[in-house]
């Protein structure tokens, strides 16, 4: 992050506090716009004058050259006292040797013209006045917004920056026309008791002063090392396929986004080999015209006036081959012969065949709950079943009627004393109780058992359970049923 905006803050000096390499590090965290000096560590070769000219930065990243006259000891982070007009401004060395002439050559600066000069470097005296005007611009900023407004001038005093001899305060601001400020002029002197200087910066160079976070997560490009502000046209976005909607497309600033620039030349290339978008296809159907393109999967979507929602797509070559064809004369039968089929969808139908689902682990898997017999009983003519206790002894040992037979009498006393429930029959129809008799043998009742009927069972099972909300469903009172007597 730039000064302005380090989480750490700065001291008077503008650099952070904390700072190990007083604010002359190459990594873009300190200083806005700051350069690497690749060439600090290589010595120079004998009877080699350095160059004599040094980058000195001041307050939100301005930055000037000034000669090094005195031949002064100089390295980067220095606080040096330059010429200015009048008296003297207090700046940072940012940096020193070669490196300046090609910084020079860059802003279109004679590397041997006349610069002003450095006087001395910075005394603790000069520091302490420096750092008193310092703080004074934030509260100055505060009030003279207020007498513009006062004043009903439109425009913006975005940033005050003192000399470092706290002898002049320029005042930025920015307006969309020109403004009348003598009257402002003459308030800001009886005001502030310095000398005033206005100076008008465009919408982007005030952007650059103050910083600031991008939409895509930086800070600011024109902040951090941009420096020649290219003009910016809505056809930069045509070309690019891009949205037309300003709140997208404007940065801070309120105008369109330096960055919309970069990948400009990339998209001019690629449209190059494709046809333009006022492409029309002769067919017999009508003309077709172009809706979308797509450049780097070279495809282009057309449509029949007649059905503009409906949208073909259709490989650039495909497209190309349609115009020669109308340029010789020639009508093709429709564009549905030349739409390109899309194997991406093809083969996510053949892996979601094949394999499983890519979203089975989404979703857990939800458990089925045991499903519950809440069915009523039938009414009518009904035969009864055996309990669940005598059908858990058929799945055990399933007997025939004659083998069933052939027991002993005590031990179908036995089985029938077990459980009171066990002479209890559940309810079935006529024909499902002839075709069970049928196909699945069950166990013989003796005659001579003693078979109780279904009100004694009820009322023995409902003497255990006293709180019996929900009837059994092998205890129900159906006038209909019947005891088990002849089930053989």
């Amino acid at each position: 992050m730039a000064c302005t905006n380090c989480s750490t803050k700065t001291n008077d000096s503008g650099i952070p506090k904390g700072c190990g390499s007083k604010g002359s590090c190459g990594t873009d965290s300190c200083n806005k716009l700051s350069v690497f000096d690749w060439l600090s560590n290589m010595h120079y070769p004998s009877g080699f004058e350095p160059f004599d000219v040094v980058e000195v930065r001041f307050k939100n990243g301005r930055k000037d050259f000034y000669k090094n006259t005195d031949k002064l000891a100089l390295q980067m982070g220095d606080v040096v006292a330059t010429e200015a007009s009048p008296g003297h401004d207090i700046g940072v060395v940012t940096l020193v040797g070669e490196l300046v002439k090609v910084q020079m050559k860059k802003k279109k600066v004679d590397p041997y013209g006349d610069t002003l000069k450095i006087y001395r470097k910075a005394t603790q005296k000069d520091i302490d006045i420096w750092s008193d005007a310092r703080k004074r611009e934030e509260p100055m900023k505060v009030r003279a917004r207020e007498i513009a407004i006062e004043l009903k001038l439109e425009m913006k005093i975005s940033d005050i920056e003192f000399q470092g001899d706290a002898s002049k305060a320029t005042f930025y601001y920015t307006a969309n026309d020109r403004v009348d400020f003598r009257q402002l002029i003459k308030e800001f002197a009886r005001t502030f008791n310095t000398r005033i200087e206005m100076k008008q910066v465009g919408f982007r160079q005030e952007a650059a002063r103050l910083g600031g976070i991008g939409s895509c997560g930086r800070e600011l490009c024109c902040s951090t090392w941009l420096t020649d502000f290219r003009s910016v046209n809505t056809a930069a976005a045509r070309y690019q396929q891009l949205s037309l909607n300003p709140q997208k497309l404007a940065g801070q600033c309120g105008k369109l986004k330096c960055c919309l620039n970069y990948e400009l030349d990339t998209y001019l290339d690629a449209l190059k080999g494709m046809p333009d978008t006022d492409t029309k296809l002769q067919t017999k159907n009508g003309e077709a015209y172009c809706q979308k393109i797509d450049i780097f999967k070279q495809v282009m979507w057309f449509a029949y006036p007649s059905n503009s929602a409906n949208w073909y797509k259709i490989e650039v070559p495909q497209v190309k081959e349609i115009l020669a064809l109308n340029k010789q004369g020639q009508v093709i039968d429709s564009i549905e012969d030349y739409v390109a089929e899309d194997e991406n969808t093809v083969s996510v139908q053949n892996v979601a065949t094949t394999e499983d689902s890519l979203s089975r682990f989404d979703e857990p898997k939800r458990r089925r709950k045991p499903q519950r017999n809440n069915k009523k009983k039938p009414v009518g003519n009904t035969v009864e079943k055996p309990a669940a206790s005598t059908a858990t002894d058929v799945k055990r040992a399933p007997r025939s009627n004659e083998n069933a037979s052939r027991q002993p009498q005590g031990q179908s006393k036995q089985q029938n004393n077990r459980s009171p429930k066990s002479n209890q029959p559940r309810v079935h129809n006529n024909q499902n109780n002839q075709n069970n008799q049928t196909e699945k043998p069950k166990p013989a009742v003796q005659n001579n058992a003693p078979v109780k009927s279904n009100e004694e069972g009820a009322s023995k099972n409902q003497a255990r359970k006293k709180n019996f909300k929900r009837p059994n469903k092998n205890n129900g009172n159906n006038p209909n049923s019947k005891p088990n007597d002849n089930k053989q």
